[in-house]
């Protein structure tokens, strides 16, 4: 379990730590020399069953919340510190507003300095107290006089901490792991060192991670979990991590996190839900604040996406833009304060990091956010599934909610979610896919029944622009598995359709067809055909129009049309270049196709455009990348 202090300055939180785990949490030249804390400080105490119970000892002073703020995240209890002689203070009032903001419902008071206060004043700081305390989440918290300078009441606070840290049910650590950095410094024969808690996941030794942002990878060497040596860390641990690879103490700050690769998701926008405390003043739309999030401490701004404004008491969603980008995911809890950083304006808690960057107060979007204030994910996906035609970025999802592979089939197979990495759609938008791919295709015969069918990403653009090729192929592949749709080379059409040539036509493209299998891969274009043969140029434009609409031919360039053998001999070669080479290039096709004769370089430029125009290939800088694994039996199955 891990404890966090908090109270006004003064009111002995450090002294009373010390008390119970023997450890001065004060590690500053200055904090000593001046007698107050003035960053976060940590001790431990082991428990009789060899587990650790940890503590935060945060700062009291008003201009240090935003240290205070760094120490509360993760914390599992609180020790609300309250001197008797004082009672509650100004920063006593503001730290457990804080509290409560951040959801933090499990705690103790520990009313100190008992020896230096009159039993009616004990009495009468008892009920200012409880006064405090009503209406938070600390309402029912035990309140235990103590003080630690003589030890008089310590024990009977220990022994509530230790039965507690016994009961505590231990903190899920599944999901990927993420830690929020607030120290980091170098040891001799060590390195770098970072230290955080660890809100999800688990860590070892020898595991590769991410500091982001930046965005800079690192090994785990070695771990402390909860000031002890160990093999692994995991949520709800303080953890202290020695670093190896490409990176220097003065390149990490606090407000970083340490995260699994596939949560180094940087963001500078968020979709949340705030509440104004009861003693707040109203929030404005795009009012600036500082968002104090994880252990970091970023400007910004509030965009309002469900009211105008929002008073003292009330909740809403809203809109978080950052001026620099942090980490976050759904169900992280967070502070703003105002522009100066002086008092508190509201507490929320993260619904999804990915918005989106229109709609974002249309009637679905805020329905979907107000499904996803709910911690149950099985909620949200649902609601998905009952909304989304285009299917669930399960991908995204995931990240969002940091679920680990297994949950997410989980909660697919239980929503009964056809899952098509990487999206996931309920059996009523599949149909509606299929319905919709069906009445394109017929839609297309009927405006072109000379074409031999539609290729198949200008169906799917046809079908539903947004959908994923990798979900497209598939409902092809079953829709072609049941023989609801048919395949003719590079083209899909439905079964019963069927493009047939003219007598005349095929008649004429047999007189011309040894023109182009002379050479096949650079045959000869509308003009050269027209000077060989002296068919009219416009004739011959026409008929290998036609030609290509049923199927024969390729307008692989402007005028120049090549045979379907010609194109599937051509999808097999590419394939075999990205085979061996990891992409095609049209230096690399071109020696493939003409070998020593020369030239032929704008040809294979041309051939390679068409292919990704086509779908078959797709380009990233000189190199042009095979789409899926399957591709070449679009082109080689003739």
């Amino acid at each position: 379990m891990l404890i966090g202090t908090a109270g006004h300055i003064d009111h002995g939180k450090t002294t009373l730590v010390k008390a119970l785990t023997g450890v001065d949490a004060d590690r500053l030249p200055e904090e000593k020399a001046r007698g107050i804390t003035l960053d976060l400080g940590y001790a431990y105490t082991p428990l009789a069953d060899g587990s650790v119970l940890g503590f935060v000892d945060v700062p009291g002073h008003e201009k240090l919340i935003h240290n205070m703020l760094a120490g509360a995240t993760g914390i599992d209890f609180v020790l609300l510190v309250i001197a008797a002689d004082d009672g509650p203070m100004p920063q006593t009032r503001e730290h457990l507003e804080l509290l409560d903001l951040l959801g933090l419902s499990l705690g103790a008071v520990a009313l100190t300095k008992i020896d230096a206060v009159s039993s009616e004043r004990l009495t009468e700081a008892s009920r200012e107290v409880a006064q405090l305390l009503a209406g938070t989440g600390l309402a029912s918290s035990p309140i235990f006089p103590l003080s630690g300078k003589t030890g008089d009441g310590v024990a009977a606070l220990r022994s509530h901490l230790y039965l507690t840290a016994r009961t505590l049910p231990p903190r899920s650590a599944t999901g990927r792991f993420r830690l929020a950095i607030d120290r980091c410094f170098s040891l001799g024969g060590v390195g770098t060192v970072v230290t955080g808690t660890a809100h999800a996941g688990k860590v070892g030794a020898g595991e590769t991670a991410v500091i982001a942002p930046p965005g800079i990878k690192v090994r785990v060497r070695s771990l402390h979990v909860q000031n002890q040596p160990a093999q692994t860390g995991q949520a709800g641990e303080r953890c202290a991590l020695a670093l190896a690879g490409d990176v220097e103490k003065k390149e990490i700050a606090r407000g970083m996190w340490l995260v699994d690769p596939a949560l180094a998701i940087p963001i500078s926008r968020f979709h949340s839900e705030l509440r104004v405390p009861a003693g707040g003043r109203p929030l404005k739309h795009l009012q600036t604040i500082h968002v104090y999030l994880g252990t970091a401490d970023i400007p910004g701004r509030v965009a309002l996406l469900d009211c105008a404004n929002v008073g003292a008491g009330e909740t809403a969603l809203v809109e978080i833009l950052l001026e620099r980008e942090t980490l976050a995911l759904r169900g992280d809890r967070f502070i703003l304060r105002d522009s100066g950083a002086r008092c508190t304006v509201a507490g929320g808690r993260v619904l999804d990091i990915f918005p989106p960057t229109r709609h974002k107060r249309s009637p679905a979007r805020l329905a979907l956010l107000s499904t996803m204030r709910h911690d149950d994910p099985a909620i949200t996906l649902a609601h998905l599934s009952e909304t989304t035609t285009a299917g669930i970025d399960l991908t995204r999802f995931a990240a969002n909610w940091n679920l680990d592979a297994a949950t997410l089939n989980g909660l697919c197979a239980k929503l009964q979610l056809k899952q098509v990495v990487p999206m996931a759609f309920a059996t009523t938008a599949w149909q509606a896919l299929t319905t919709q791919l069906l009445d394109a295709l017929a839609r297309e015969h009927e405006r072109s029944p000379d074409m031999i069918g539609v290729e198949r990403e200008r169906l799917r653009r046809m079908t539903a622009t947004h959908l994923p090729r990798p979900a497209f192929d598939a409902l092809c592949a079953e829709l072609l598995t049941k023989s609801r749709i048919a395949q003719t080379r590079a083209w899909l059409h439905l079964p019963e359709h069927q493009a047939r040539l003219s007598a005349a036509d095929s008649a004429l493209f047999q007189t011309l067809k040894p023109l182009l299998d002379a050479e096949p891969y650079n045959p000869p274009r509308v003009r050269d055909v027209f000077k060989a043969t002296g068919i009219p140029e416009e004739t011959v434009r026409q008929l290998f129009k036609r030609l290509a609409r049923a199927g024969e031919l390729y307008p692989v360039a402007h005028d120049h049309y090549f045979t379907a053998a010609a194109v599937a001999a051509l999808a097999g070669i590419v394939h075999h270049l990205h085979d061996e080479h990891g992409a095609a290039r049209a230096a690399a096709l071109r020696d493939a196709i003409y070998g020593d004769q020369g030239g032929g370089r704008k040809v294979a430029i041309h051939i390679l455009e068409f292919f990704d125009r086509i779908g078959y290939t797709r380009r990233v800088r000189d190199d042009h990348l095979v789409r899926h694994e399957g591709a070449q039996h679009d082109w080689i199955t003739t």
